[in-house]
């Protein structure tokens, strides 16, 4: 089976919990989400089955109901659009006695209803014939290996199933073990092999991940240079890259921009030996790996590449290089969160963060360590994540809104530079951006951002409260729309009617100001006040105000609302 994310158990009542329970004990990941005030004991309550069915099939997590197939169906017809993409939906009856996979056949929709029915002791309603018949999926290959053309499948599989033959050249064990039609004159053609092919409707390609790029002594390289030499090899060869299994080096060359550039550009892991791993005796890098059976293929000064008899098994192999992910979930809203971002999340092994945003993205987890802190002590949360990224781990340090905005990507720089610790030095370090809170709340109301504008955090705990009134008085001078950051706290509570009345010396009295409480979160709250109005009690620390400028308008609406806009043009 192939999970995105933590499988889904949903119920819409209590009745249906124990087999829920009996299901979960097959599947160790799965979360029981129970409709609230219906059910008692489960692991995640929901309020409306539309909108969690939905934002989890949005998510990729892989969606078990147990209800009627036809509800899930009508819940989710309007996203189901990609069927390269969607993850798993079945349908399992309260009583147990039918599990029908609906969707998400190229992610193992089929074996997971068989796990499933295995565990209830029934058969799994599969109806996909080409799976039923050859007892293999041809468009969802295992891992380690990639089809090349997957636009000829199609046709590839009719004509399987309208009675033609095929022969496999290579080696899959995957596809010996299955029923396909193998004959020695086939009509049809399926190739495991590491080079490139002339593909066609009648040829499918299969590229194992069984290549090895060894590097050493990248110290006097030129990055651009030493990849397009790297690729150009490659091409020579006629080797795919879609059949690199990995890139190993040793780990005094782990610092090297170089690393990050290839691993992005050919979506590939990156392992490495400490010196005294390995015995060799010169820095040659097919001394590199110490791997007897592969086959030397390219052999260069600063690299080599090799191939194994079959995909790689990596984990196994060297060490993993630690990296740090400072990622940003947006203010709330599950539909604010970036697909980069969700995909660190899963990719992660560890979650670092205050609380309440750790809280936020709990329904992603599937088995990371949470390593829950106090929103005060960013450089110590920086710090834990770098070094359990030293240790090897994959960290997910977690903000809401934009992780660069008053958040922690900045705390893991400076806790980067301040300590100058070697082993975090050579660490990957990823910024995903996120949605801030202020274009959040500027959304909600319009376009109160659509000009000049300046974010200011009025907390005055690491920074004085001269320099934040000092910035307050430049932002009214220069007629700035003004985004207020942690306005209010429990122990900060003059600090927004000071601001108030720094920029009411230079702004009038009925500027708009939009105070966004929880945006994008349960108790989302936004009013339309005028800046004389605005008070301490009207905020706290999950509230955002944008303080318009001299230029920003308000639009009345026929259901009573407004909206806020800053005009683009100064015209006089």
């Amino acid at each position: 089976m192939s999970n995105l994310l933590s499988p889904a158990i949903v119920i819409l009542g209590q009745n249906s919990l124990e087999l829920a329970q009996r299901i979960s004990i097959a599947l160790p990941e799965a979360r029981i989400y129970g409709l609230i005030d219906r059910t008692i004991d489960v692991d995640i309550t929901y309020n409306d089955f539309g909108d969690t069915l939905r934002e989890l099939f949005r998510c990729g997590n892989p969606i078990i109901g147990i209800c009627a197939a036809g509800i899930l169906i009508r819940t989710l017809a309007p996203l189901i659009q990609d069927k390269w993409h969607e993850p798993p939906v079945l349908a399992v009856a309260e009583d147990g006695s039918a599990v029908v996979p609906l969707l998400g056949g190229l992610h193992g929709v089929n074996d997971l209803a068989r796990t499933i029915a295995g565990v209830l002791g029934v058969a799994a309603a599969v109806t996909t014939t080409g799976d039923i018949r050859f007892r293999t999926t041809l468009l969802n290959p295992p891992d380690g290996y990639y089809l090349a053309n997957p636009e000829d499948a199609k046709t590839f599989i009719a004509d399987l199933l309208a009675g033609a033959t095929l022969q496999l050249q290579g080696e899959a064990p995957w596809l010996q073990d299955s029923k396909l039609p193998f004959a020695t004159d086939g009509k049809l053609t399926i190739e495991v092999t590491e080079y490139i092919r002339q593909t066609s409707p009648s040829y499918l390609v299969y590229h194992p991940a069984t290549l090895a790029v060894e590097l050493v002594d990248l110290d006097n390289i030129r990055v651009e240079e030493f990849i397009d030499r790297l690729q150009n090899k490659l091409q020579e060869a006629n080797l795919s890259e879609r059949a690199i299994a990995a890139i190993f080096v040793l780990e005094r060359d782990l610092g090297h921009p170089l690393l990050q550039k290839l691993t992005q550009l050919w979506n590939v892991p990156l392992r490495f030996w400490q010196t005294e791993d390995i015995n060799f005796g010169t820095s040659s890098p097919t001394n590199l790996l110490p791997f007897s059976k592969n086959e030397l293929l390219i052999s260069e000064s600063n690299f080599a590449i090799t191939r194994s008899p079959l995909p790689l098994k990596i984990e196994n192999i060297g060490r993993k290089r630690g990296k740090v992910i400072v990622i940003g979930t947006g203010p709330g809203a599950g539909k604010w969160m970036s697909p980069e971002v969700r995909e660190a999340l899963q990719a992660a092994s560890d979650w670092v963060g205050y609380q309440t945003y750790l809280d936020l993205v709990e329904p992603l987890r599937q088995g990371q360590q949470r390593h829950e802190s106090d929103n005060r002590v960013e450089i110590e949360r920086a710090k834990t994540a770098l070094n359990l990224a030293a240790a090897g781990r994959s960290v997910a340090v977690i903000s809401s809104g934009d992780p660069g905005i008053f958040a922690m990507a900045a705390a893991v720089f400076e806790a980067l530079e301040t300590e100058n610790r070697e082993e975090w030095q050579q660490l990957e370090i990823q910024i995903c951006p996120g949605i801030s809170a202020m274009q959040g709340a500027a959304a909600l109301v319009g376009a109160p951002l659509g000009h000049d504008f300046c974010a200011i955090s009025l907390s005055d705990l690491l920074k004085p409260w001269s320099i934040i009134a000092q910035r307050l008085e430049a932002a009214a001078a220069a007629d700035f729309v003004i985004a207020l950051y942690n306005p209010v706290s429990k122990e900060r509570t003059w600090q927004l009617d000071e601001a108030r009345d720094i920029l009411l010396r230079r702004r009038s009295s009925q500027t708009p100001v939009v105070i966004a409480r929880n945006v994008g979160r349960a108790k989302e709250k936004v009013e339309i006040i005028t800046l004389d109005r605005l008070t301490s009690s009207v905020a706290d620390m999950r509230t955002i105000i944008l303080i318009g400028s001299t230029k920003t308008r308000l639009i009345p609406r026929q259901d009573g609302t407004t909206w806020v806009y800053t005009p683009r043009s100064y015209n006089n």
